[in-house]
């Protein structure tokens, strides 16, 4: 006697368990983010957290980026389906045949302020004449849009190394730093709070902490791609909004080095200074992203030459499909 009939209504038991996994499982997408975890990236450790990638149909890997890591480069050869963009290298590698489109773009305000000593430097345009540090990476950035603005010298460029320091030893050097970030530790260290000037309150126009995914993953997968961007941007909300425990726990299990008050720190001037909730996103909703913003990005890097318009058609860095109905509203 066969034992075929016996075998198949097992078949199809076990056949629809597996469906019922897959289903489960939800579609893989793996998001690559442009540093080590802080609160930074909140939002997307908090929609991982509390489940709701998963809810979209996700599968979610978070990913940190680093130093030393090319996240242009690992998306570009498919190791990420989309990374943490920043506008200003977007558009600089649709030169580089790099073909990505930004879809979202979390931080209203660019966070990169200038650090000065109180009473040394109150404003922008006491910055003439300092001595000023500079990363590497900001001198195709902001800083000719500082010298352009504000009447700044070449002359008065210095190498930040990351090390506040040169700054704490000299009350007349200025140096660059990101807003929840280098504040903090020079208050800690040196028990003073510095002036900080946050460059997107005067006049500096990247979005960033963006979403990015290459051309050809954005028509492959939209999807997908809508499904994280909803999710995400629903992430950021609870985090910014509700409590940010489960976000903060995952980012302390990928960074060890992180701490709560610094955790803290970072949310407090990120809704302080209306980074992530302010600007368009207080009418548009949570991520938007908006041609006329784009465009003036994209026409500022033309005018300083640090951008050729023969070779990046601005309409096609980025795409505001995945945000203009979305209204995640703080």
């Amino acid at each position: 006697m066969s034992l075929r009939p016996r075998l198949l209504p097992a078949l199809v038991l076990l056949s629809a368990a597996l469906a019922s996994a897959a289903a489960q499982a939800g579609e893989k997408f793996v998001f690559t983010t442009n540093w080590y975890a802080e609160a930074e990236h909140g939002g997307f450790y908090q929609a991982l957290a509390t489940g709701l990638y998963k809810k979209a149909g996700l599968d979610v890997t978070i990913r940190m980026g680093g130093p030393q890591v090319n996240i242009m480069q690992l998306m570009a050869a498919g190791q990420s389906d989309c990374i943490i963009g920043y506008d200003v290298q977007t558009f600089a590698g649709w030169e580089q045949g790099i073909e990505s489109v930004t879809v979202a773009a979390v931080m209203q305000k660019d966070p990169a302020v200038l650090i000065g000593h109180p009473g040394v430097v109150d404003r922008m345009e006491d910055l003439r004449g300092k001595p000023i540090l500079i990363g590497a990476a900001s001198h195709t950035t902001f800083w000719p849009w500082l010298k352009a603005t504000y009447g700044l010298k070449e002359s008065q460029a210095r190498p930040y190394t990351f090390n506040i320091q040169p700054f704490l030893a000299d009350k007349n050097v200025v140096q660059q730093g990101y807003l929840s970030s280098e504040p903090y530790a020079i208050e800690k260290a040196a028990h003073f709070k510095p002036t900080v000037l946050l460059l997107a309150d005067h006049g500096w126009p990247p979005y960033a902490t963006t979403i990015a995914c290459m051309a050809s993953t954005v028509k492959a997968r939209p999807q997908a791609i809508a499904a994280f961007v909803r999710a995400s941007m629903e992430g950021w909300k609870s985090y910014l909004e509700g409590d940010p425990a489960p976000g903060n726990a995952l980012i302390k299990k990928d960074n060890p080095a992180m701490t709560d008050d610094l955790l803290a720190y970072g949310i407090k001037v990120t809704k302080a200074d209306g980074v992530v909730l302010g600007g368009d996103a207080a009418r548009l909703g949570i991520g938007i992203v908006t041609d006329a913003r784009e465009r003036q990005t994209y026409d500022m890097l033309v005018r300083l030459k640090l951008l050729d318009p023969k070779k990046v058609d601005l309409k096609k860095t980025y795409t505001t499909e995945f945000v203009k109905d979305l209204k995640v509203m703080p």
